[in-house]
């Protein structure tokens, strides 16, 4: 019997399980239907390990997937979407929802602050000799540590780019290739080998304005009509350079050339090159939602998806949708109020997307706590009742200290 990992982060006590629990061996644990009867018992399944069956997991999937679509449809609006979807796909538990142990990287050394500085070197100082294979380190670098852990990765990547300006252009590439990457996998239907050029496109999608997007980031003023005619052509002029500079894939020159006018639609309805531009339009929408600037102040997770889940129409958009699946409307990384009037970082998503693990950074008092404190958010006494902006945090963080809570 083929079984997968799963979080106990997934498992409400006194509740029916939707499908039987089991060990590593694939030994039931609990009966499809039974329940876990206290928080004592559900410590014992977390130290023994949780599994469950992979076509259990698939069947899960098809059905959860069945009713998104159907609230779509109805135009549902994201937070009760959300609350519905759940992320039980064989593939997406074993990379989002293993217990901790599982994160790990093959090299210690290989950090998204060390890849941010590798990104803003290719970007700012592009070369034909070697810019393919500075890109090609990059991206490999990224499933690496996406590889090591998918809310590691958000975690690092979305609280840098709510708290961080410098090498910004960088960050922003590193967040919507990642962001992408995720999403693709909540699409069927599509090739695995589809998403390298997508990454790629994401990650140079701007190359031609990476000092004007460091330089926006910190200006006190608004962009200038000069600022704002390189904006406005920044996409053809990259899709031109990324061709000088040898790059031949139609798809990634396609991509980066369109992601600035891609049409809302049916992704069906359109070419491959076009559905990334689509995807990555969202993504970048969503990440510069999330991102500060001198003239502006990041805006709450909760507002990003919104962001990015509505169209041009303000109807729901399939790409968009796919990201919020991918990453939850409360991201790691993100802020969120608890029931307890705590302020609180998310750590990892949960099972069901309104129920994610948090750590408590900020206490009942207004006062930063000396050190963070996990909040598990489906306990209805620790519940999330608001997002809140990284403007409201009144507290620096060390992702590095956070991780070992994951």
């Amino acid at each position: 019997m083929a079984v997968v990992p799963i979080s106990t982060s997934a498992i409400r006590v006194n509740q029916p399980v939707p499908f039987a629990l089991r060990d590593s061996a694939g030994l039931m644990l609990v009966p499809r239907g039974g329940v876990v009867a206290s928080e004592a018992v559900l410590k014992q399944l977390e130290n023994r390990g949780v599994y469950i069956d992979a076509n259990d997991a698939n069947a899960f999937r098809k059905a959860l997937a069945g009713k998104v679509d159907s609230m779509m449809r109805d135009n549902m609006r994201l937070g009760r979407i959300a609350e519905a979807e759940s992320e039980v796909d064989a593939d997406t538990v074993v990379e989002n929802f293993a217990a901790s142990t599982r994160t790990h990287r093959a090299d210690a050394r290989l950090t998204w602050d060390g890849l941010v500085v590798k990104m803003a070197t290719a970007l700012r100082e592009p070369s034909k000799d070697d810019f393919i294979d500075r890109i090609d380190q990059i991206d490999g670098d990224l499933l690496s540590l996406l590889l090591g852990g998918t809310d590691a990765a958000l975690l690092s990547l979305i609280y840098n780019a709510t708290t961080v300006t410098e090498k910004y252009s960088a960050r922003h590439a590193l967040l919507v290739a990642t962001i992408v990457e995720l999403a693709a996998r909540h699409l069927p239907g599509r090739p695995k080998e589809w998403r390298s050029p997508l990454r790629r496109a994401a990650l140079t999608m701007n190359i031609t304005m990476t000092n004007l997007q460091d330089q926006l980031a910190t200006q006190d003023n608004a962009a200038t009509q000069q600022q704002r005619e390189q904006i406005g052509n920044h996409a053809a002029r990259g899709s031109r350079q990324l061709a000088e500079l040898g790059i031949v894939d139609t798809l990634w020159l396609q991509a980066v050339e369109h992601h600035h006018a891609s049409p809302p639609g049916p992704l069906n309805s359109m070419e491959p090159a076009m559905q990334m531009a689509r995807l990555i339009q969202r993504a970048d929408v969503f990440a510069a939602r999330l991102s500060p600037r001198k003239t502006r102040k990041a805006m709450t997770s909760t507002a990003a998806a919104q962001a990015a889940y509505h169209d041009e129409n303000k109807q729901p958009d399939e790409a968009g949708a796919a990201i919020i699946k991918a990453i939850g409307i409360y991201p790691p990384g993100s802020f969120v109020r608890l029931a307890t009037a705590e302020i609180a970082i998310v750590l990892k998503r949960g099972l069901i997307a309104s129920t994610p693990v948090v750590a408590c950074v900020v206490g009942v008092s207004g006062i930063p706590l000396s050190k963070p404190v996990v909040r598990e958010t489906r306990h209805k006494a620790y519940g999330i009742t608001a997002t809140a902006a990284p403007h409201e945090v009144k507290v620096r963080l060390s992702v590095e200290s956070l991780l070992p809570l994951l």
